[in-house]
């Protein structure tokens, strides 16, 4: 057992490190290939947080544990807003105002009910996986249309975009960018293979299901992403980015990550994600809406009032799981 949890903890590890040595390697090769930091930002950089998240639903659905995936995407998204924000707030309050933030908070808030819909009925098809994978091509179609209409040639005036940009690493040389990019390849499949079966392991050790390894340790070690972006985006004063990598990466984890289960493993889903985790999900989302548009003067904040409370909710769906497997 103590060996599984090691190669759990090591595989997460590596998860994350590959996932940020490939995001860098496709983000210098792109720069080296002329593609604008803007477009880099809004896309490889982007997705690069949800990177591990994509890697261990694709590799769990391959093995037959397509409600590991599931509880990965899911467990993702609760612990981006009430773990990752509540902390970020607690630390330091944000003060968002950036449209694109703006846009999307209740654009995350209507995902989160389809998806809720989608799962209500215990059963995730093969249409419905392919639903949301178009759905979120068109999403990042129409993000980048909308910026670079805006923008036209200029920087953008947007907080969010600016400090996007403004993130993307400078490029190297092509063949070193060529190599992190396969060194990442390498390492995320791998790595997210290590992490499924150490999991699985560890489930059926202690009695407990996929589902719920997929909600607890598996989401919060696939979110150390977002919280460390959210933290480096807090010292450089950088609010509206940290909310929207948030914001982002939840929109991902469902679009491009909750698909893949029904993409690559379609059938009956474990009925608790349909009747507890999906509508406390949704609940979660719908409080950062109710939060963030408190707002006076074109600005919302994100007091450590409110990051206490997005703290809170976080410590109560850990007990309500743990008091369920208990019982």
């Amino acid at each position: 057992m103590l060996l599984q949890v090691f190669i759990l903890a090591m595989s997460l590890v590596a998860l994350v490190w590959s996932a940020d040595k490939f995001v860098f390697g496709a983000s210098s090769l792109a720069r080296n290939l002329g593609v604008s930091p803007m477009i880099i930002g809004l896309t490889i950089v982007a997705m690069g947080s949800s990177a591990p998240e994509m890697m261990t639903a694709a590799t769990a659905s391959l093995q037959g544990t397509p409600d590991l995936a599931i509880g990965n995407a899911i467990g993702s998204n609760i612990t981006n807003i009430a773990l990752v924000l509540g902390i970020t707030a607690l630390l330091q309050p944000l003060t968002v105002s950036s449209q694109t933030v703006k846009r999307e908070i209740p654009l995350i808030l209507i995902i989160s009910a389809i998806a809720y819909w989608i799962l209500f009925d215990q059963f995730f098809s093969f249409s419905e996986g392919l639903a949301l994978i178009i759905g979120f091509f068109i999403y990042i179609a129409t993000l980048l249309i909308i910026t670079i209409k805006r923008t036209k040639g200029k920087k953008s005036d947007d907080p969010l975009i600016i400090e996007a940009e403004q993130d993307v690493a400078e490029p190297v040389e092509l063949k070193f960018s060529i190599m992190w990019l396969i060194i990442g390849l390498i390492v995320l499949p791998t790595s997210a293979s290590y992490l499924v079966d150490s999991s699985v392991f560890i489930a059926k050790s202690f009695g407990i299901s996929d589902l719920v390894i997929g909600l607890t340790i598996v989401a919060i070690g696939t979110s150390l992403p977002e919280l460390a972006a959210c933290l480096m985006s807090i010292i450089k004063k950088e609010d509206d980015l940290a909310l929207g990598n948030i914001i982002g990466s939840n929109i991902f984890n469902i679009l491009a990550v909750l698909s893949l289960a029904g993409l690559i493993a379609p059938g009956n889903i474990d009925a608790l994600a349909a009747t507890r985790d999906a509508p406390y999900m949704l609940g979660v989302t719908l409080l950062l809406f109710v939060l963030c548009f408190s707002r006076k003067f074109g600005y919302f904040r994100i007091t450590r009032a409110k990051g206490a409370l997005l703290l809170l909710t976080f410590i109560a769906y850990q007990v309500l799981l743990f008091n369920q497997v208990n019982n």
